[in-house]
């Protein structure tokens, strides 16, 4: 079975080893991306996004800035007519 793109808040909790209510606040405080999905607006974090929330931790907590991130869907560039 492949590995599932996003992950829900639960997932997110138990991957950080927080509480679901901490996992939330991350998202409400837009450290952490998040999309709302559904008529109920279930919360859905991609794990990539997860991912890349980690490694910005790390970074701050050695005192550097991450590097920039690639886009996931690069920019056109457009043209005059």
């Amino acid at each position: 079975m492949a590995t599932p793109r996003f992950l829900t808040l639960d997932d997110v909790a138990e991957t950080l080893n927080v509480s679901w209510s901490q996992a939330y606040a991350l998202v409400r405080r837009k450290e952490l991306i998040a999309i709302q999905i559904g008529g109920r607006g279930q919360w859905r974090v991609e794990r990539d996004e997860l991912e890349r929330f980690i490694a910005q931790k790390y970074a701050e907590a050695r005192g550097a800035t991450p590097p920039p991130l690639e886009s996931a869907t690069p920019e056109v560039a457009r043209t005059a007519d």
